[in-house]
């Protein structure tokens, strides 16, 4: 049996001609190509029809109002008068650069920050000298106590305490109990 199954195949070996030629490929590509063709005037047309209708079934408006003809173009200077904030950009590069701009001009000069309050701005080269000369605050180290309006209050009483130098023999009184 198994004889019987090669020598069918080594007889008829080759290929079928009768699968598939070019013409039916070349016949779809070419069907395709019309169909596409077709579905486009066929949506054009529909478009042209829509816009025609939209134009002629359109209000009536008063002489009085001043109308665009193209709603679609659109005036940037009645946009920044009539759009709220926060708008589209419009020019991206020179929006960003006016801001980076304005950004080193703060770094870079001295103002007020709130006047009324006395606090003001320093350049950052100004900032980071005072830093390198005075060094940044730091934690008070374990053990201390914490300055608290108590203590705070008690140093600053004891610093301002002349009773003691002024009077030498109360110092010689205190020292004797």
């Amino acid at each position: 049996m198994t004889d019987l199954h090669h020598n069918e195949h080594r007889e008829g070996a080759g290929f079928e001609r009768t699968d598939l030629g070019s013409r039916p490929i070349f016949g779809f590509l070419i069907s395709l190509a019309i169909l596409g063709i077709l579905i486009y005037y066929g949506i054009w047309g529909v478009y042209y029809v829509l816009d025609t209708y939209y134009h002629t079934h359109q209000a009536a408006v008063s002489p009085m109002v001043h109308v665009q003809k193209d709603t679609r173009l659109v005036d940037s200077s009645t946009v920044e008068k009539t759009f709220p904030e926060p708008r589209l950009e419009t020019n991206e590069r020179t929006e960003l650069n006016d801001f980076r701009l304005g950004e080193e001009q703060t770094l870079n000069s001295y103002g007020w920050v709130d006047q009324n309050a006395g606090v003001v701005r320093i350049p950052i080269d100004r900032a980071m000298q005072l830093i390198a000369e005075r060094g940044l605050p730091t934690k008070p180290q374990v053990g201390t106590v914490p300055l608290s309006p108590v203590n705070l209050a008690k140093a600053a009483a004891a610093a301002a305490d002349t009773s003691n130098a002024q009077n030498p023999a109360g110092k010689q009184q205190q020292k004797g109990k």
